[in-house]
């Protein structure tokens, strides 16, 4: 390859980059780039670079190292944007460099406290967030007091994040989740139900109001023993309290707002809420005429009254065939799973050898398969002495299949207020609050 420059009568000339090639035994040649617009000195360090020149070429600035820089100025520039700065502290400090800094951190790549640090120096410097929020001589302890700092300020960001996003009569989303934890110094690591499936370890639990859309205003850290209903108190009281709101809409799922903390802390206080019914519940209602399974078989949304049960409450009726789908195949499972269980007690009664043969332990055996799928209501069993028989019971099947694909939302709030659609996607919503990450 080599630079030639082509002349031209009344223009300037044109400046190409060529290579040389033979075909049919005739050197021909072709152009590969045209140089023409670049400034002269570039063309000539490639005319240099071409011929192997012996002169150096003239070195214009060193490049050292080059760190990553697009998608910190990215979160930079959203958190600015959001004011989320000003939100933490109205004055810029040390602190709040360092806050912000884990923010952005977490955002592009979430690590330890340690690795966070060890990112914002210059020697190992992963990106330019260091550099750009002046942390870069920060180590872990600096981020831990940093934490500690934040914490002291909760009340007053959360206060300042309701009179952004809530107002008298909005939606309020309530959702709680939790994290396992190791180590013996955390006064609230329990032992208790685990989300993440992580038998055998501690754990702490969230609780994370939200607005409308999903935004979170306020969050609560709670014992790992502590049960989804005994959090509502604290939640109503801040609300009520903290953030003078007289009036709202709490949205919350039916493990969360049960009949009891309905009638113990959202009534008292006043405020309204969407939640859904437990298939008990549901069953309660086709039992005493108010809901009719069959109606909804074209339709898959609707609205039924049931004064005697919910009186002065609305309840929307949704049926999603797809979940209907998953519940029958899901059920067939089980029963399968459960039936393969009591099959073996079965051939344990009978076998020449070990056989099983006290009454107790029978019982115990079973109803050990029975619950091991949650499939006790589905099956009839005989036991006795060195006997063991089963059967499915198909009525109880049967009714629990009639409401496959159906849940029931109930809420307080008058239709003046939200339409039967509007009741429906505030309790959807409520699914961001879930798939905000922890």
């Amino acid at each position: 390859m080599y630079v030639e420059t082509i002349k031209n009568r009344n223009s300037p000339p044109a400046i190409l980059v060529r290579e040389s090639y033979w075909q049919d035994g005739k050197c021909k040649k072709r152009t590969l780039a045209n140089l023409s617009k670049l400034p002269p000195f570039l063309i000539a360090m490639i005319r240099a670079e071409l011929k192997n020149s012996s002169h150096p070429v003239p070195e214009l600035f060193d490049i050292t190292r080059s760190l990553p820089h697009g998608h910190v100025a990215a979160v930079l520039g959203t958190l600015k944007n959001l004011g989320l700065d000003r939100l933490i502290d109205s004055k810029p400090s040390r602190q709040r460099q360092l806050c912000l800094s884990m923010i952005v951190a977490r955002v592009i790549a979430p690590r330890s406290k340690l690795a966070t640090s060890r990112g914002f120096c210059e020697e190992i410097a992963s990106d330019t967030l260091g550099e750009c929020l002046g942390v870069t001589k920060a180590d872990w302890n600096d981020l831990y007091a940093a934490m500690d700092w934040l914490l002291e300020r909760q009340s007053k960001i959360e206060n300042k994040l309701a009179r952004r996003h809530l107002q008298d009569g909005s939606v309020v989303m309530y959702d709680l989740t939790s994290t396992w934890v190791c180590g013996e110094k955390c006064e609230l690591a329990q032992f208790g139900y685990s989300r993440d499936k992580k038998r055998g370890v501690k754990q702490i639990e969230f609780g994370l109001l939200c607005d409308a859309d999903g935004r979170p205003v306020a969050i609560e850290a709670f014992a790992g023993n502590t049960s989804d209903p005994q959090t509502v108190i604290s939640q109503v009281n801040k609300l009520k309290e903290r953030f003078g709101l007289n009036r709202i809409v709490m949205v919350g799922d039916r493990g969360m707002l049960t009949a009891a903390r309905i009638e113990e802390d959202l009534k008292p206080a006043q405020y309204d809420w969407i939640t859904t019914l437990k298939s008990v519940s549901i069953q309660q209602l086709v039992d005493d005429g108010a809901l009719q399974p069959s109606l909804f078989d074209k339709r898959g949304l609707g609205e039924i009254r049931c004064e005697r049960l919910y009186p002065g409450e609305r309840l929307v009726v949704c049926r999603n065939p797809f979940l209907a789908d998953k519940r029958k195949s899901t059920r067939a499972q089980l029963l399968q799973a459960t039936e393969r269980l009591l099959d073996e007690i079965v051939s344990a009664t009978k076998r020449d050898k070990y056989r099983l043969k006290k009454q107790s332990a029978i019982v115990r055996r079973a109803t050990r398969a029975l619950d091991k799928h949650k499939m006790r209501k589905h099956f009839h069993i005989e036991v006795g002495p060195e006997r063991f028989s089963y059967q499915r019971n198909q009525q109880s099947i049967d009714r629990e299949a009639a409401l496959d694909g159906f849940y029931v939302i109930r809420t307080s709030v008058s239709a003046d207020k939200l339409s039967t659609d509007e009741v429906l996607d505030s309790y959807k919503r409520l699914s961001k609050v879930r798939a905000l990450p922890r």
